[in-house]
C-alpha cells in the first residue's frame, strides 16, 4: 500500500469554494502550506455537480499550486452526494490530489466506508493505493464523543480538523461569529473540544487542525484564536482570506529566540551526554533545569521549525 506524507506542514489551510473560477486562480499564488478546493458548504446544492468538473479541470490544467498540500473537500455522508463526489473528482484528478476532507464525520465507520471507497476508485484509476490520505472534520457533538475511535479508523488519516460552526450550532452555543469565542462566556468555551481532538490526533500519530475564524477583516480576532490553539499545541488553522495567512504561518511557527534555544538545548544535552558516556540525568541550560523531558520538548520545537523552513545553526 503506497503512503502519503501525512508529516507535512500545515501552519495554514486556505479554503477555496470549488464552485469559483476567480477564487480557484486567486489561490494558486498563495503563500498557504496547504488547501482544500471546496464541495460542501461553500457551494450551493444546485452547482455541486458542475462543480465536481471545475475542480477536476482546475488540478489538471492551468499553472498548478503554489501550496505543498492540495486537497479536496467532498461532502459528508449525510449528504447525497458523497460517493459521486469520491469518483469522479478522484477518477479525473487523482493524482493531483493529496488527500480528500471528509466532514461531518460522527463515526470511525464513516472513515471506514471512504477509505473503502477510496481504494476501489485508485484501483479502477491506476493509481497507488493508499496514495491519497484522509483528513476529517469533527463537528457536532456525536463526533466528539467518538474522536478516539475515529482519529484509529484508518491508516490513511492525516489530520483531524476542528469544524467551530457546526459544532456551535450542535451546542446550542450564543454567538453568530464562528471561531470566536460565544456571547457571555467569561472563559474558553471550545478548550474542552479542541484538548479531546489534539489528545485522540497525538494519540495516533495525526496532525490536529483548528477550524476557520469567520470575521475575514479582524486579523486581531484571528490572532486571538490561532494563538489559543497554537499554544496548546496544534499544527495550524484553516484560513478564509490572504490577510489571514500571514499571521497564521507566524503564530504557528516556533518564536526565533525558542527555536534558537532548543537547539543550544540539544547541543548541550548531547555533549553532557558523550562527556558522562550516557550517564546524564539533568543538565543546566540558561539557568533552567533540563532533562530527559525537556529534551523531547526541545526537539519538537526543532522538528517544527525546520518543517517550517527554519535552518539550525551550524
Amino acid at each position: 500500500m503506497s503512503q502519503f506524507n501525512r508529516a507535512v506542514p500545515r501552519r495554514t489551510i486556505l479554503a477555496v469554494p470549488g464552485s469559483s473560477d476567480r477564487f480557484i486562480e486567486k489561490a494558486r499564488t498563495l503563500g498557504v502550506d496547504g488547501l482544500f478546493l471546496d464541495l460542501e458548504d461553500a457551494v450551493a446544492p444546485a452547482v455541486k455537480a458542475e462543480s465536481r468538473q471545475r475542480i477536476v479541470e482546475a488540478l489538471n490544467y492551468g499553472a498548478g499550486f503554489a501550496a505543498p498540500l492540495v486537497t479536496v473537500r467532498v461532502n459528508g455522508w449525510e449528504s447525497p452526494w458523497t460517493y459521486a463526489d469520491v469518483i469522479e473528482v478522484v477518477t479525473g484528478a487523482g493524482s493531483k490530489i493529496d488527500a480528500l476532507v471528509l466532514p461531518k464525520t460522527t463515526s470511525a465507520a464513516e472513515v471506514k466506508a471512504l477509505d473503502l471507497l477510496l481504494t476501489q476508485v485508485e484501483h479502477s484509476a491506476g493509481l497507488p493505493v493508499g496514495k491519497i490520505g484522509i483528513e476529517v472534520q469533527i463537528e457536532d457533538a456525536v463526533g466528539l464523543l467518538h474522536v478516539a475511535e475515529i482519529a484509529a479508523a484508518s491508516p490513511r488519516l492525516a489530520s483531524l480538523v476542528f469544524g467551530p460552526g457546526d459544532f456551535m450550532a450542535s451546542l446550542g452555543m450564543g454567538g453568530l461569529n464562528v471561531g470566536a469565542q460565544p456571547d457571555g462566556y467569561p472563559a474558553d468555551a471550545f478548550h474542552h473540544v479542541l484538548m479531546s481532538i489534539l489528545v485522540a490526533a497525538r494519540a495516533h500519530g495525526l496532525q490536529a487542525i483548528d477550524g476557520p475564524f469567520v470575521a475575514i477583516r479582524d486579523v486581531e480576532g484571528f490572532r486571538t484564536s490561532a494563538q489559543a490553539s497554537a499554544a496548546l499545541g496544534y499544527d495550524g488553522k484553516w484560513v478564509l482570506h490572504p490577510a489571514q495567512v500571514e499571521a497564521g504561518n507566524e503564530i504557528f511557527s516556533p518564536r526565533a529566540e525558542d527555536f534558537v534555544r532548543a537547539q543550544r538545548i540539544m547541543v548541550a544535552y548531547a555533549s553532557a551526554t558523550d562527556a558522562a558516556n550516557g550517564a546524564v540525568g539533568a543538565i543546566v541550560v540558561d539557568d533552567e533545569m533540563v532533562d530527559e523531558a525537556g529534551v523531547k520538548l526541545a526537539a519538537a520545537i526543532l522538528a517544527r521549525g525546520r518543517a517550517a523552513g527554519m535552518e539550525v545553526a551550524q
